[in-house]
């Protein structure tokens, strides 16, 4: 991959403050500053006081959000812009603020990745506290699914299959849409019991109680049941490749004969020095797992191609961070 990008000092410099926007977003968001506006125009006092925050310093906020494209300012009054006001009010269906306080909860650890690469290991984060931890990160991956799962569900070929595992499902939002394009479909959630009361909600509010069930339990354990189809999005990167192996052969054993396995995740070149989004995934992994890190097609597809899977291929689906479905059958 090339590395010339015509870098200068004003690029560098503004690479190395980015943070410095993330960290203003998060602000805003965590105070619910555009939750508290929804459709109104308020004074800075008026969204102080609702917040619970000092006008100097929610001035000098409200202004960043304005310079950053996501709030309007007229005679002294804030508002939402129609993007922030669909993303980030909390009573828009379309909120990610979940996805981006779990981004918050992060920051901590990336301030120390040199630590990380140093020790090859996690590094010791500030904790947000468990429960507020995992809330954001169940219900991000919730918003960052719906946001794929329709594409995705009309993508795929269920034809004919009957049941099928979603593995590490987390709230289940893929196997909601793919029961949904799938009317003779019924699906399984496997995930840890903390998950089951969140997933079980969101599948009763679609409708599909009768259809999807939870299985409590860990997808490193071998797998109960035996399954049509299989659905592993975004797990295969919180392992090493020793248990990513592993996964997918009890997965791949958990299936009927000429059953499917779709494996889901951000995938690197065969090079593994690119895309950007799935290299950059893997620091996170470094700095926040054990074993963790991004993988190539080429590395999953031999894992796949060991474990008996045939005619593995790619989806044409590719989401805008660089992730994409490879799937085959057993």
């Amino acid at each position: 991959m090339s590395t010339d990008q015509n870098w200068h000092a004003g690029r560098l410099f503004g690479v190395s403050s980015d943070y410095w926007k993330s960290c203003a977003l998060h602000a805003a968001v965590k105070l619910e500053i555009f939750s508290n506006l929804g459709e109104k125009h308020l004074s800075p006092a008026e969204i102080s006081e609702r917040t619970a925050c000092s006008e100097r310093g929610m001035v000098v906020l409200l202004n960043t959000m304005v310079a950053m494209g996501l709030l309007s300012h007229h005679d002294d009054l804030y508002a939402n812009t129609s993007s922030s006001l669909e993303l980030l009010d909390k009573n828009s269906p379309q909120y990610v603020g979940h996805i981006i306080m779990h981004h918050h909860h992060m920051v901590d650890g990336w301030s120390k990745l040199d630590q990380a690469v140093i020790t090859g290991r996690p590094v010791e984060a500030r904790s947000h506290g468990e429960d507020k931890e995992r809330e954001s990160f169940l219900m991000g991956m919730f918003n960052l699914a719906m946001g794929q799962a329709p594409t995705l569900a009309k993508q795929v070929n269920l034809d004919g299959r009957r049941h099928l595992l979603d593995l590490g499902g987390g709230p289940g939002t893929y196997a909601i849409h793919f029961c949904m394009a799938n009317p003779g479909l019924k699906a399984t959630i496997l995930d840890l019991p903390t998950t089951r009361e969140f997933a079980m909600d969101t599948v009763s509010k679609f409708g599909m109680s009768d259809r999807i069930d939870f299985m409590a339990g860990d997808y490193h354990d071998q797998i109960k049941g035996q399954f049509d189809a299989a659905w592993l999005s975004h797990i295969i990167h919180s392992n090493g490749p020793d248990e990513c192996e592993v996964i997918i052969n009890k997965t791949v054993a958990a299936l009927k004969p000429g059953g499917m396995i779709m494996i889901h995740d951000f995938f690197l070149s065969d090079t593994m020095d690119g895309p950007y989004f799935p290299a950059i995934f893997s620091l996170n992994m470094l700095i926040h797992n054990e074993r963790g890190r991004s993988y190539s097609g080429a590395e999953i597809s031999a894992m796949l191609e060991r474990a008996g899977v045939m005619d593995i291929h790619r989806l044409p689906f590719q989401a805008p961070n660089d992730s994409y479905v490879l799937c085959g059958t057993v």
